[in-house]
């Protein structure tokens, strides 16, 4: 079963790091109140950004190392995810 770090942003536009078996799932539990303290006063939240892994040890070490970054290189992984997201001239003619 996989294990995802995810990023996800609050409505104040703050970034929370976190970590799941379930993204969907978690990102509910969250929106309905029963996710963490800190984004209960700052809903809706919205997952923007996960990673995968295959412990739930491995992604909990990832989250740790992501909560010591700035908001600042957090939002700048989530542009260097978005950049390797765009699709390659071959994907792109289908």
């Amino acid at each position: 079963m996989p294990h995802y770090f995810y990023l996800a942003r609050c409505s104040d536009d703050s970034l929370y790091a976190g970590t799941c078996v379930d993204l969907s799932a978690r990102e509910g539990k969250h929106n309905e109140g029963r996710g963490a303290k800190y984004t209960r006063s700052r809903l809706p939240i919205r997952f923007i950004y996960h990673e995968t892994f295959r412990t739930l040890s491995a992604a909990r070490k990832r989250e740790a190392a992501v909560k010591k970054l700035t908001k600042e290189a957090k939002e700048e992984l989530l542009t260097k995810k978005r950049k390797s997201r765009k699709p390659s001239r071959q994907q792109s003619l289908r």
